[in-house]
């Protein structure tokens, strides 16, 4: 299988389970596919969901609104310089509790270049929700210093419209996690329900392995992975 389109999928759905729209609407069947893309995203830490959000931080201010569909900050990066030149001097702020902050800011209320951040509030979520929070830095920002903001966003069902990165290479898997969303919204056989959920797990581990492995390795720097073979004692 090497890929499945929004209607492509839609269609499979319904010829696997015998069930036709007047039961699986379209309404239905993208409902489905959006519950089974968020199970994957939580079951395996995709790069495809690896965003970054720039910007120029605001003199005297030390909070800055995170991204819209933003689920989680992996790193918050300060430039010396302003503007929107993006190359210099820079550093990861280190991320620490709120708490630690609070402290940290009752005892130095001067402003300067960031250090630390934390999160301050989840605001709302979701892929089109029109915040996902903010996060609070410490120091005060002394001048409208230059930042990215790297963070995972939640998935929509498809971006284009019509293909996604899962959907192109994890469609196997997709459509397994969608059946098992399927049979449980149709309330059986749970024999069926069962097969797709082991399909789907059988696939999370081949392609998790891929994500967290192969993809984050390479051969100059990691080596060669090495199987260990079995031999008989002497």
């Amino acid at each position: 299988m090497s890929g499945i389109s929004a209607s492509g999928l839609k269609t499979q759905i319904r010829s696997y389970t015998e069930v036709d729209s007047t039961v699986l609407s379209d309404t239905v069947i993208e409902n489905i596919i959006l519950n089974a893309r968020y199970r994957i995203f939580r079951d395996i830490p995709l790069d495809a969901d690896r965003k970054t959000s720039t910007g120029n931080l605001t003199s005297g201010t030390n909070t800055l609104a995170v991204p819209a569909g933003a689920l989680f900050i992996r790193g918050v990066q300060v430039y010396t310089a302003t503007g929107s030149t993006f190359t210099g001097a820079n550093a990861y702020l280190e991320k620490k509790d709120v708490t630690y902050l609070e402290e940290y800011i009752s005892a130095n209320t001067s402003t300067g270049t960031p250090k630390y951040y934390a999160m301050l509030d989840t605001g709302a979520t979701g892929a089109t929700s029109s915040t996902s929070g903010s996060i609070i830095m410490a120091p005060t920002p002394g001048s409208t210093f230059a930042y990215k903001l790297h963070y995972n966003a939640l998935p929509g069902i498809f971006e284009n419209d019509d293909t996604n990165y899962i959907s192109m290479n994890f469609p196997n898997g997709l459509l397994y996690c969608c059946l098992a969303e399927t049979y449980s919204f149709l309330k059986g056989p749970a024999d069926m329900l069962q097969l797709y959920e082991q399909k789907y797990q059988q696939e999370v581990q081949k392609f998790g392995g891929e994500q967290i492995g192969r993809r984050r390795r390479d051969d100059y720097t990691d080596g060669t992975v090495r199987i260990p073979v079995n031999s008989p004692k002497p």
